[in-house]
């Protein structure tokens, strides 16, 4: 078989797979994949174990408090359901409950004057109502009341008129001084004092502008305080005068010293006729402690969300709104967790 040059001549064989040039393939481009819109993603929350480890802590600690307080027989139980409710506990608790509201009416009406002796311009009312509130608050409770107990050894009698001169009206200081009398009167004196200084810092926190603007409008002094000034100045005295009260239903156990029975003098008295039953008599009253205190800081709450108006866009919820909000928010916060 002949040859040209240049031609390449076949002789029928296939030729090998690997001579055989395949055409090269364009590449396709990968097509951008488009995220998912923010609606459609799934958001993560934030782990946050720490919390969790010291909620299961308290919850603990709090399950053990609460078995040592219920299996230890030392507390007496039953004893301490006997006593809750007896008459004289009761009587004793009502010595209490009239002690406190007359101390505290009668406190917070002298806090008011003498926080506006404090505001006055008149330099002798300024003087007189800063040692009143220097003497009755360096001076213990304890010790004022023991003093006010045995007024009587110091003045057999009470008199009103004219200094060294005639009297007009005179008492008998020892028929007065009963120990209701005593009890009331000294713990509404320490607690004007104190009562002052709270009701002086609410008058002082309202705005400058708004006594310009009520003298602006030319109305009397009287008006101005009771319809202007006090009502915004109750939004803080409220807080710090209901710590006060608290204060004084505690401050009320100290009228044992004046042979007035209230709720912790009866109490002590049970407890040296019943020697065996201290530590429950002590948990009794404990307990009416703790309601008493905590009525008074509930209606705390209400008078705040009263005087709140006008002040906040919104009212604080009440402490049931909080309570299911609460919950609502952990069934969510679990199910979000759960779901992940």
């Amino acid at each position: 078989m002949s040859e040209s040059p240049g031609i390449a001549v076949s002789s029928g064989a296939a030729p090998p797979a690997e001579a055989i040039a395949r055409p090269a393939v364009p590449a396709v481009p990968a097509l951008p994949v488009e995220p998912k819109p923010l609606a459609a993603q799934r958001v993560l929350p934030l782990r946050r174990p720490g919390r969790w480890i010291s909620t299961v802590v308290v919850l603990v600690l709090a399950a053990q408090i609460a078995h040592g307080l219920v299996t230890n027989p030392f507390y007496q139980w039953d004893r301490f359901r006997y006593w809750f409710l007896r008459p004289t506990v009761l009587d004793g608790l009502g010595i209490t409950l009239e002690v406190t509201a007359l101390s505290a009416v009668l406190g917070l009406l002298g806090g008011i004057l003498i926080a506006l002796g404090r505001l006055s311009g008149n330099p002798v009312l300024r003087a007189v109502t800063w040692l009143y509130t220097w003497l009755f608050r360096s001076v213990p409770l304890v010790v004022l009341l023991v003093f006010l107990y045995n007024f009587s050894a110091l003045y057999k009698t009470l008199s009103l008129g004219v200094p060294f001169g005639p009297a007009f009206f005179t008492f008998d200081e020892s028929k007065l001084a009963t120990d209701m009398a005593v009890a009331v009167v000294g713990l509404s004196l320490n607690e004007a004092a104190y009562a002052s200084e709270v009701v002086r810092g609410g008058i002082l926190s309202v705005d400058q502008g708004q006594h310009e603007a009520a003298a602006a409008l030319g109305l009397p002094k009287g008006y101005q305080f009771t319809r202007i000034v006090f009502p915004q100045a109750l939004r803080s005295i409220t807080p710090n005068y209901v710590n006060q009260l608290i204060g004084l239903i505690k401050a009320t156990s100290l009228v044992f010293y004046v042979s007035l029975l209230d709720l912790f003098g009866t109490v002590q008295m049970m407890g040296s006729t019943y020697p065996g039953d201290i530590v429950p008599l002590l948990l009794v009253a404990t307990v009416w402690y703790l309601i008493l205190t905590s009525a008074v800081s509930v209606v705390q709450f209400y008078v705040e969300r009263y005087f709140a108006r006008g002040a906040t866009r919104a009212l604080p919820p009440t402490p049931l709104q909080k309570l299911r909000a609460g919950i609502g928010e952990l069934r969510a916060r679990a199910r979000r967790e759960a779901a992940v």
